[in-house]
């Protein structure tokens, strides 16, 4: 009995063992209630092939840490693409040429025949002006790309004209190493349609690059925040045309190192604005003083330094003051010793250490640079018949202003750093408007010595 009893036990526990192990794959779709009944009927009903999944089950085993190294060697390969999203794009693509230079086109938005008429009307003065100087600006007219005029007046600031053209050279050569080494050598550098970097190509250019071509570390990102407005389109040539006076001072302005004074510039000498009143140029400044204080008194005559009234220069003397020559705009504070009377100030962030100052260099007409303002030669000593012939008109001068005021103002007497203050430079140049531009050009060959 005891046997037969071990028997009907033993059989049990032999389906029972294997039932076990196939449970717990199973247990999903086979509930498990405890009873030996329920358990029994899940081997039955699986039979042998279960006992082969068994034999299969170790080499599944050891296929789960391949699948787990698997996952791991794809989460280390997703690592460098997360990192992915903090590297700056890759530079856009150049335009080409065509697509790149807008040009402004070499012609007037007004009839220069008429401004002439309209300032003669207001001062007959100007009619012997006229025939005595061309006005340049609007007379003389090219093409221009604004890009590069903005550029070039940019790497001008505070620095003499032949060191703004050496500089020009080299920046223009980082993106052609064919040209020239020298800019002597290169005659197309006078042309406005010779070879000038895209704003994409500066844009994408490091500091460092910038800086091997002369630039300081400012005017390197000065240039590359203008190619970047160009580039991306908060620039262009047909926004600055389309845009006013004070929009296009306001966009312009937004620049890093552009300031009023290159805006005027650049309105004046490459869009050739009409109406254009640089009321920080103190050179400007000098000249009216001149100009108003002959018309109402002729006991002041116009006066030069004496190599001025020299007409023999040697060429080494042209060269000095050539080189001593500074371009920007004017300062209210001039640096010792300079002349601020023909001042052209470079436009400055306040934190730079530099002030800009302003030479008397402008006695001679520099090698043009393209785009950067060639101001006209000082006028001899036989302007005075000419700024004598409107003298004792009965035209009052501006409230707060008197003979007296201009003449002690002319022996460098500022008013807050100034000869005169913007107010008093538009009340005093009201019947020049429209055209003030073209006045605005005599006035710098008006400035004394």
């Amino acid at each position: 009995m005891r046997f037969a009893f071990s028997r009907l036990r033993f059989p049990a526990l032999r389906f029972i063992m294997p039932v076990t192990r196939s449970a717990t794959r199973s247990v999903s779709s086979t509930p498990v209630g405890g009873s030996n009944k329920t358990t029994t009927m899940v081997p039955s009903a699986v039979g042998k092939p279960s006992k082969r999944k068994a034999a299969e089950e170790p080499p599944a085993a050891k296929k789960t840490p391949r699948a787990k190294k698997t996952k791991s060697s794809d989460e280390s390969a997703e690592t460098p693409l997360a990192s992915d999203a903090f590297i700056p794009p890759p530079p856009p693509p150049l335009q080409s040429e065509s697509e790149e230079k807008p040009l402004v086109p070499a012609a007037l938005t007004f009839s220069f025949e008429e401004a002439k008429a309209h300032l003669i009307r207001a001062d007959h003065r100007f009619e012997d002006i006229f025939t005595k100087l061309k006005c340049k600006p609007f007379e003389l007219l090219e093409q221009v790309h604004p890009f590069r005029a903005l550029v070039e007046s940019i790497l001008a600031q505070q620095i003499s004209w032949l060191a703004a053209r050496s500089i020009t050279h080299r920046f223009t050569r980082l993106y052609d190493p064919s040209l020239p080494e020298k800019v002597a050598d290169y005659s197309a550098s006078k042309s406005p349609t010779s070879f000038f970097p895209t704003p994409y190509q500066v844009a994408n250019t490091d500091i460092v690059t910038l800086k091997s071509a002369g630039l300081s570390t400012r005017k390197a990102e000065y240039v590359k925040d203008l190619a970047a407005r160009f580039a991306d389109g908060r620039l262009s040539t047909e926004k600055l045309l389309a845009a006013d006076d004070e929009g296009l001072a306001e966009m312009l302005i937004e620049v890093r190192g552009i300031g009023r004074w290159t805006v005027d510039m650049f309105a004046i000498f490459s869009l050739r604005r009409p109406n254009i009143l640089p009321v920080g140029d103190l050179g400007i400044q000098r000249g009216m003083l001149r100009w108003f204080l002959s018309r109402h008194s002729s006991k002041h005559t116009f006066t030069l330094s004496p190599h001025k009234l020299s007409g023999e220069k040697s060429n080494d003397d042209k060269a000095k003051r050539a080189s001593s020559g500074t371009m920007g705009p004017p300062s209210t504070t001039p640096a010792p010793k300079q002349n601020p009377g023909s001042q052209l100030t470079g436009d400055v962030e306040p934190d730079n250490e530099v002030l800009p100052t302003v030479s008397e260099s402008q006695s001679q007409t520099p090698v043009s640079i393209n785009s950067i303002p060639t101001l006209p030669e000082p006028f001899t000593p036989s302007i005075d018949k000419t700024l004598e012939a409107d003298a004792m008109n009965t035209e009052p001068l501006p409230e707060g202003l008197s003979v007296t005021d201009l003449k002690s103002r002319l022996e460098r007497k500022k008013t807050k750093g100034v000869f005169l203050t913007p107010k008093e430079m538009e009340d005093l140049t009201a019947s020049w408007a429209p055209y003030r531009s073209l006045a605005v050009y005599y006035m710098w060959a008006l400035t004394e010595n």
